[in-house]
């Protein structure tokens, strides 16, 4: 539907290409396209790691202590008020214009549902659960790792599906402001030279990144914990 209409009304390529020319436009530079996407990919992956590195231990300090949770809260609250946008272009003034502030940014948009998910559901393991632990004698250590991490499995992984998907707009997010490669940074050229085609084609790759790491998280959560993500529940009923 959408190449018939941009044939059959006549609608100019820079205000909507149509597949084709996306298409064509796109294939025209491969190489250059495939550089592009390369670099965004790491900064995405190195934003996204670094969220799980550093949100699950945080979600397990303010799961283990109100104290913890009353002092950090706030301050999670506060970096995810701020614009990215924004914030963006004091870090690269600060840090340099290299790779690190783009993935500080990756970060930044990329751990905040990642650590609400694990607290959620670290706290949400039934009560029964925890009096059980206790009564074998199970330590405030033992009942973190053993009774309260696993049933939070998949809270866990429901946040690192969104934080995977959140990373790629981190990415482009921080290429807008300051970068020489990836796909934020070839839409903005792509734009500029009017090039319209290109630049849906970035867009769509993009996507198809989101998508694909969306996808991994829930291949490792199905491989590794079938429990968790209703595979395995068939065989264990049988």
């Amino acid at each position: 539907m959408w190449e018939a209409s941009c044939r059959l009304f006549g609608i100019r390529e820079f205000i909507l290409p149509a597949p084709s020319a996306i298409w064509a436009a796109t294939v025209a530079v491969w190489p250059t396209v495939l550089g592009h996407t390369w670099a965004t990919f790491l900064t995405a992956m190195g934003g996204f790691l670094a969220s799980v590195v550093i949100s699950l231990p945080l979600a397990m300090l303010i799961a283990a202590s109100p104290t913890i949770s009353a002092a950090v809260y706030p301050l999670l609250v506060v970096t995810q008020s701020i614009p990215k946008v924004a914030l963006a272009p004091i870090l690269i003034i600060a840090l340099g214009a290299n790779e690190v502030p783009r993935i500080i940014v990756t970060f930044l948009v990329a751990f905040f549902p990642l650590v609400v998910g694990a607290v959620a559901g670290l706290l949400a393991t039934p009560p029964e659960l925890i009096e059980l632990g206790r009564a074998c004698r199970a330590g405030k250590v033992q009942e973190l790792l053993r009774i309260r991490l696993p049933y939070a499995v998949p809270f866990v992984f429901g946040g690192l599906k969104v934080a995977a998907a959140l990373s790629v707009v981190g990415a482009v997010v921080a290429e807008f402001v300051g970068a020489d490669a990836g796909l934020g940074y070839l839409i903005q050229t792509s734009m500029s030279f009017f090039r319209p085609s290109l630049a849906y084609g970035a867009v769509v790759i993009l996507a198809l990144m989101g998508i694909l790491m969306f996808w991994a998280v829930e291949l490792v959560e199905r491989v590794f914990f079938p429990w968790s993500s209703g595979a395995g529940q068939p065989a264990m009923g049988a």
